[in-house]
């Protein structure tokens, strides 16, 4: 597993000027990451199927999990890089599972610098998330478990480069997530749940604040411990969760 970098394999504090500006500056980062192997451990604690969802106090993450979870991480993902896939691939069970129980809690922020413009696929599936995560008028909303396997569902089918998932594609993957149906229609339809101009800029200043060198996804952050997690090591949720 590596870290994916748009265009060329160059990004950094010249993307944020190219979104705010139109002016093209990159800045070259590559890092190549190692296998990874799954392990799940932990004692149920929670109602599984209760895991609130809620959106960050900025407005431009996902928050899946409850407020007292020992362990809290932010994940910087772009829909169509495929190491952030790797990483669903081979810790999606394990962050679902952890998110079940009540010993994790996860802040996705989404990012879109793999797109031409503010309407392509990773602009798609970012405002997708968005949208899963508004509360219906029926009241009844995903759970922070069935929004981490939606997630799992749209990096895994990813089509890096392709065209942008459909609205049928995209409720097929909400309801196999588990998703109400309510929730399930909500994110197939064609209507703007967030800026993602404003979120990519923000997202990107918060990723860029915690590396300026090695800036790419994913990146997964430590909000407790305010520090970058070296998901070079296959143990490294283990050992999250555990400490």
């Amino acid at each position: 597993m590596s870290y994916e970098l748009p265009g060329d394999g160059r990004y950094s504090l010249g993307m944020r000027i190219f979104r705010a500006a139109q002016a093209i500056g990159t800045l070259s980062v590559l890092l190549a990451m190692v296998g990874c192997s799954q392990q799940i451990s932990g004692t149920a604690q929670r109602d599984s199927t209760s895991a609130p969802l809620a959106l960050s106090v900025d407005g431009y993450g996902i928050v899946a999990g409850y407020d007292d979870a020992p362990a809290r991480i932010e994940i910087f993902t772009e829909p169509q890089c495929r190491h952030c896939s790797d990483l669903q691939r081979d810790f999606g069970d394990a962050l679902h599972y952890h998110v079940n129980v009540g010993s994790l809690q996860i802040t996705y922020r989404p990012l879109t610098f793999m797109d031409d413009d503010y309407d392509g696929y990773s602009s798609t599936v970012a405002n997708a998330l968005f949208l899963a995560a508004q509360t219906p008028v029926s009241g009844v909303g995903p759970s922070g478990s069935q929004f981490q396997r939606f997630v799992e569902e749209l990096w895994v089918n990813q089509d890096a480069g392709g065209p942008a998932f459909t609205p049928d594609e995209l409720r097929d993957m909400a309801s196999g997530a588990g998703m109400p149906d309510p929730i399930a229609n909500t994110v197939a339809r064609d209507e703007e749940a967030v800026d993602i101009a404003e979120m990519e800029d923000a997202n990107f200043g918060f990723l860029f604040d915690i590396d300026p060198v090695q800036t790419g996804t994913p990146t997964v952050f430590d909000l407790e411990a305010g520090e970058k997690l070296d998901i070079y090591d296959d143990d490294w949720l283990d050992n999250l969760v555990q400490s």
